[in-house]
């Protein structure tokens, strides 16, 4: 794991930006925009494998989100694209985080220790879904409200062939906790938004979720890795012993606000 490894998330980037429902590219960017909603983690740019861009290609990019209405935002595996943080840098954009990339092979993953009695279903019907999207948004601290929006996003990815697991609670959410997965591209898969609602967490949930999406992205040769993100040390170590090995880094930059 390591340079194959960046330049697989930096393709796939480029393939599932490719997949919003307006994307546009310019200057070796794609820009991929959903008209539905503003929100700048769904709306961002990656640049083309190879990209060196000039400031003429960034300026133009930066239109691309200005006729919009949107914040220009771009989310990246630095090391593919050596060329591309300078840049930005030298128009104004400024990084917002950088995160280490945490990759699982067939090889790798292992069933999580302590998941025995923890079924870990696929959503079917709305109200599933809607249990989902009520569930994440408690365990991220209501940064994005549940939504019809939410809901249709989860049930793309699912429909386009992602995955999105969930661990039933008997309780008015319905849900305890829950992830998804994207729709594999150029051999890997991103797995996203593991949460787990604090009164269930410490009980192996985002564990179980997170092997059963990766399992699913496996079965039949659908992907030959996939990989995420962690938000801290604990995370991470829930990730790594269902068998994620560090794989690179992401980098979060944008254009501040005039």
């Amino acid at each position: 794991m390591g340079a194959d490894s960046d330049a697989d998330v930096q393709r796939f980037a480029v393939a599932n930006l490719r997949r919003r429902p307006e994307p546009v590219e310019v200057g070796g960017f794609v820009v991929g925009v959903d008209p539905a909603t503003s929100n700048p983690f769904v709306n961002y740019a990656t640049p083309l494998p190879g990209s060196e861009p000039d400031p003429g290609d960034v300026a133009g990019m930066v239109k691309a989100f200005r006729d919009r209405g949107l914040r220009p935002r771009l989310e990246f595996a630095p090391l593919a694209v050596p060329e591309v943080e300078a840049a930005l840098r030298k128009a104004g954009f400024v990084v917002e985080e950088e995160h280490e990339v945490l990759l699982c092979v067939p090889e790798s993953l292992a069933p999580p220790s302590g998941a025995a009695g923890i079924d870990v279903e696929v959503p079917e019907a709305d109200a599933d879904f809607r249990a989902v999207d009520a569930a994440l948004s408690e365990a991220f601290d209501g940064e994005f409200p549940p939504s019809d929006e939410g809901v249709a996003r989860l049930k793309r990815a699912q429909r386009s062939g992602g995955a999105v697991r969930f661990v039933r609670a008997d309780d008015a959410v319905g849900c305890a906790g829950a992830g998804s997965c994207s729709a594999p591209a150029e051999g890997t898969a991103e797995i996203a938004g593991i949460g787990t609602r604090p009164a269930f967490r410490g009980r192996g949930i985002a564990a179980a979720v997170t092997a059963g999406l990766a399992a699913a992205m496996f079965a039949e040769g659908r992907a030959r890795s996939v990989w995420l993100e962690y938000s801290g040390d604990g995370s991470r170590r829930v990730y790594e012993r269902v068998g994620f090995r560090p794989a690179g880094r992401r980098l979060y930059m944008s254009l501040p606000d005039l």
